[in-house]
């Protein structure tokens, strides 16, 4: 036995010497530049694409088998012949021999250098990469039988393990052409390497670009750290101490230099499971920072996120101003100056809701919760395209809950004594006509909020709700005020911006409200007190708020009761009128520059922003007032003329009447002025006396003078 074994054992290592001869004289003998027609054609038949050698072709066998190349260049697609598809300068590849023979896979470095790819869309948007994506229609050979049973095929041996020594993409440019966009976009300075990659160990993978963007004139540098994990299966992935920053320059952008970064922890995706999860993710832009846990679910299928995100307390003025956003002026210089925002995200390719809701904006505390439904991207999806554009109309629902509010605090700054008359429906009006009408028609919103306190064009009201409705251009609104001055409001606003002019209906009804401090807040000073009843009804069109100020129609009643008007003492104006005509009386000690009233109504109608009144009924223990006149809510103005009675309260009779006195009233809502109609001061007596005055005019100066003064006087 010991002869044969003996013979066994050098015949193996006859063979062993043998093999390792071949393999060391083989490089010298074969030359596989020779083969370079052969690998052109097989490129040519399996993509249709020249593929052309220019550089020399190495090949090495210990201990590596081995590959590399000097220049190569792959054609582009046919419509797209003017530049190659991809270029490499330089590129190497090997493989250890030893380990095949156990069915295991180990690649030492594979080194690409100077890759150049170039992308391009034409202007029907076809890309020069679609042939080479789309698998070709091969012609299918009956499958072999025996007897009545197919023969099953025989599965390729996959190897049992496998490891590359690292990747690396040296100095590599991507450039992108889309034809139809009309939009260029270089990649240059690509660089990445990949430490050693085994199955199911962490490789550590480094990433740099710079992007050069024509039409926006910017340039980003980019920069990617992680480290990744894969199963023998490709099937499970890790990302693990995942780290982006992009520095985006140019005299576009703001500073001149803007830095984003983004951080993630841990991100685990289980494809066979479809699962992911995200922790610790981090992404910062300035000095805002948000920061979240996310999970995923059918990730394949149909994606659904869930999880928690958080952005820390910022400056959002300081952050505007970081990103060259123009802060507007506000009425408070501090305004702006705090946002925190927390909220359970839960999220779909077709909605999106945001749970337990709580933003803190300045004093402001926000709760509650918002939604946001993608309604036109199930269809687009049953019929197998999804795109960005689906995504441009969502419907927005939403439930909040606010704390105080004061709106003023953000609006620019406003003159008292200019500001206009603006209820709380018209205020929301005109916040809605200052959008553009291409907006309000996308607009797409349904929600109710409810505040404890709001300040809103100097107003202040509590417990505060509003519904709000808008589709397709039309807009609702159902809002009301339980204590507001002591009183109620509600109000309902319906807006349709479908057609070429903005339509608008506002109804409004105060209760029981104290008009004094009202007034006070509204515009500084208050001329009047006392608890008012109201209500309006308006109408008007125009895309614009000064165009649905002309055009408001409408008519309004009102009822005041236990009133004063200050700055307006009818007493004293009757008692200087009467001093006018000579009629002295004992003087008087006026306490107080204003007139009581025990109950004041009337009703107006409203055209083109004129309001007219004409049954304006005053009552007290000493006077009754009949007037009429019209306000003019574009400029405010005044003309109004007021017949006064005065009651002789010694009379035996009730409301005997003691003389009367007509007033106009002119000037504005903030400055009126009062003047008196002397004529109508004026007894009997004094009348005799100035018709015996003017007959003798007549007779020395002529006619036609008395006849003037008595026009005049009555």
């Amino acid at each position: 036995m010991g002869k044969p074994f003996k013979i066994i054992l050098a015949t193996i290592a006859a063979m062993a010497v043998l093999l390792v001869a071949a393999i060391c004289i083989l490089p010298f003998v074969i030359d596989p530049n020779n083969f370079k027609p052969d690998i052109a054609a097989a490129v040519k038949d399996k993509t249709g694409r020249e593929l052309v050698l220019d550089g020399e072709l190495k090949l090495s066998l210990i201990p590596w088998l081995g590959i590399s190349t000097g220049k190569l260049a792959l054609s582009n697609a046919p419509e797209f012949q003017d530049r190659p598809f991809a270029t490499i300068e330089e590129s190497q590849i090997k493989v250890l021999l030893l380990p095949l023979l156990s069915k295991k896979i180990e690649v030492s470095h594979i080194v690409l250098k100077g890759l150049v790819l170039n992308l391009a869309r034409n202007k029907q948007g076809i890309a020069n990469w679609a042939d080479l994506t789309t698998p070709k229609q091969t012609p299918s050979s009956p499958t072999p039988s025996v007897g009545n049973l197919e023969q099953q095929p025989i599965p390729a041996a996959t190897p049992a393990a496998f490891a590359i020594g690292g990747i690396a993409l040296e100095n590599a440019r991507i450039n992108w052409d889309d034809l139809a966009a009309e939009r260029h976009i270089e990649i240059k300075d690509l660089n990445l390497n990949a430490d050693k990659f085994n199955f199911d160990q962490p490789t550590s993978i480094a990433a740099s670009l710079t992007v050069l963007n024509s039409s926006a004139n910017t340039i980003q540098a980019v920069k990617f750290n992680t480290e990744l994990t894969v199963n023998e299966q490709l099937d499970i992935f890790a990302l693990r101490h995942s780290d982006l920053q992009v520095i985006t320059s140019g005299e576009t952008v703001p500073g001149k230099s803007l830095t984003a970064a983004l951080t993630v922890a841990d991100v685990a995706l289980d494809m066979s499971q479809q699962t992911a999860k995200i922790s610790g993710l981090q992404l910062k832009l300035g000095d805002a920072i948000l920061t979240a846990e996310m999970t995923g679910t059918s990730i394949k299928d149909k994606p659904s996120f869930q999880g928690s995100v958080a952005i820390a307390q910022f400056s959002p003025a300081k952050v505007m101003q970081q990103l060259a956003i123009a802060v507007p002026a506000m009425q408070d210089a501090n305004a702006l100056s705090k946002l925190s925002v927390n909220f359970d995200l839960a999220a779909a390719t077709d909605s999106a809701n945001l749970q337990n809701l709580a933003i803190a904006l300045d004093e402001s505390q926000i709760k509650g919760a918002v939604g946001i439904a993608y309604r036109d991207v199930g269809k687009a999806r049953e019929l197998g395209a999804v795109s960005f554009k689906d995504f441009a109309q969502p419907a927005v629902s939403f439930n909040l809950d606010i704390d105080a509010l004061d709106v003023d605090r953000y609006l620019p700054p406003a003159d008292k004594a200019s500001k206009p008359i603006a209820s709380p429906a018209v205020f929301l009006a005109g916040g809605f006509s200052a959008l553009p009408v291409e907006t309000l028609r996308k607009l797409n919103a349904e929600g109710t909020v409810s505040l404890g306190k709001l300040k809103a064009n100097g107003l202040t009201m509590q417990d505060i709700h509003l519904n709000l409705n808008t589709k397709n251009g039309v807009i609702t609104t159902q809002q009301s005020a339980k204590q507001f001055y002591q009183g109620s409001y509600t109000g309902d606003l319906s807006m349709d911006a479908q057609g070429d002019k903005s339509t608008l209906a506002v109804n409004e009804k105060i209760d029981h409200v104290q008009i004094e401090p009202l007034l006070k807040d509204y515009n500084g000073t208050a001329r009047m007190s006392g608890i008012v009843d109201a209500s309006v009804q308006l109408q008007g069109q125009g895309h614009k708020t000064d165009e649905l100020k002309a055009s408001l129609n409408g008519q309004l009643s009102f009822l005041f009761k236990d009133g004063v008007v200050k700055g307006f003492n009818l007493q004293k104006i009757i008692d200087e009128g009467k001093a006018l005509i000579k009629e002295p009386e004992l003087p008087k000690d006026y306490k107080n520059d204003q007139t009581l009233f025990s109950e004041m109504s009337g009703t107006a109608t409203i055209t083109n922003g004129l309001i007219q009144n004409n049954d304006l009924v005053a009552k007290s223990s000493k006077l009754r007032v009949d007037g009429k006149g019209n306000v003019n809510l574009n400029s405010e103005a005044l003309d109004y003329k007021v017949d006064a009675q005065l009651l002789d309260s010694d009379a035996a009779e009730p409301e005997q009447v003691k003389g009367a006195v007509a007033i106009n009233i002119a000037g504005t809502l903030s400055q009126p002025s009062y003047t008196i109609d002397i004529a109508s001061l004026l007894t009997d007596k004094n009348k005799a006396k100035i018709d015996k005055l003017i007959n003798k005019l007549d007779k020395k100066l002529g006619p036609g003078l008395g006849d003037l003064l008595k026009g005049f006087l009555r």
